[in-house]
């Protein structure tokens, strides 16, 4: 990426979309944004009117409909049409469009439910899919799928990354979509304020999970979109153009509880309601690929709490219905 390329940040309000903006707006000149109510990505000719007008240079496509296991499971018609519909519409006009560069941002559900551990790059489509969030799941399978049939009959340049769980400022409290570790930070924090003795958490606290602080993430993106051409051209030469970005270590929904209640100071008892789905077993992602090209993350679990639960109390963030429980699944 030239420092006066235009660069669009697809989904610039969110979680990761946010953080992108972050780490590139000390760098690069000309960002471009649109929101939600300005440009409807599930519209394609607005999208092909916008790509038209802005002649982007560089897309960072991080827009897209996400949730934890409730919202998966409840709406997952929702999951796969909105999903298939922004990743069709962008990326057929960032090709149109002359895009240098695209990095498409998937997630790691696209691997096998019972996946070894750690997940490798080369598992990707080995097996059958978590059954809660499968619609989700195919969604992000058909968007590499289309970064690489473009990159084989078009010669474009688009990368898929495929990270782990993340969280950070900006994140979704909402408990009925949000995923686990927000959803916690919430939880916690309503029944300290209301002096609650117990907390109800789903599943068996026994999934193993990986957390990653997105600013961490947005670094290692605009690393990978930063390398030259030759080492670019290597990152999309494999079939399916993907890597993954993580931190290379993992620990169980029960251990994450209590980390996240202690940030939050929460003094009472949480009590696990096994009725309720676990999903995946374990997600921990092999990041060997990243790190051998010389990018690791740097922000420990518990100080990117820290930092999480501080923006959250300054935000005043309190959406969504507090009846609802955490999920494990992100």
């Amino acid at each position: 990426m030239d420092k006066d390329d235009r660069i669009y940040v697809a989904g610039h309000k969110g979680l990761v979309g946010s953080a992108l903006v972050r780490r590139l707006a000390g760098e690069y000149r000309n960002l471009i944004f649109r929101t939600h109510a300005e440009l409807e990505l599930t519209d394609q000719r607005a999208v092909d009117r916008f790509f038209e007008a802005e002649s982007p240079d560089v897309v960072f496509l991080a827009a897209a409909k996400v949730g934890g296991i409730l919202a998966n499971n409840t709406y997952p018609a929702e999951f796969i049409y909105d999903n298939l519909a922004v990743q069709l519409n962008v990326l057929h006009a960032a090709w149109r469009a002359g895009v240098k560069r695209l990095l498409f941002l998937g997630s790691s559900c696209i691997y096998p439910r019972e996946c070894p551990q750690p997940i490798n790059e080369d598992y990707f489509m080995t097996g059958p899919l978590e059954p809660t969030n499968s619609a989700y799941a195919l969604a992000k399978i058909a968007g590499i799928e289309m970064c690489a049939a473009y990159n084989r009959q078009y010669g474009t340049r688009f990368l898929s990354v495929m990270p782990t769980n993340l969280y950070g400022p900006n994140d979704n409290y909402d408990l009925y979509n949000a995923h686990v570790l927000p959803a916690l930070i919430r939880k916690f924090h309503e029944a300290k304020l209301r002096g609650d003795s117990t907390v109800v958490a789903w599943g068996t606290g026994a999934p193993r999970r990986e957390f990653m602080y997105v600013d961490d993430m947005a670094d290692a993106c605009v690393f990978l979109m930063q390398r030259a051409d030759a080492d670019f051209d290597q990152l999309i030469s494999n079939r399916a153009p993907l890597i993954n970005i993580g931190v290379g270590d993992d620990m169980t929904i029960r251990e994450l509880t209590g980390m996240v209640s202690d940030v939050v100071g929460y003094q009472g008892k949480v009590i696990w309601d096994t009725s309720k789905p676990d999903g995946t077993p374990r997600k921990l992602l092999d990041v060997s690929r990243l790190t051998g090209l010389g990018w690791s993350a740097t922000t420990p679990l518990r100080r990117g709490i820290e930092h999480t639960y501080a923006a959250y109390c300054a935000s005043g963030e309190r959406r969504g219905t507090a009846s609802e429980q955490a999920t494990a699944d992100a």
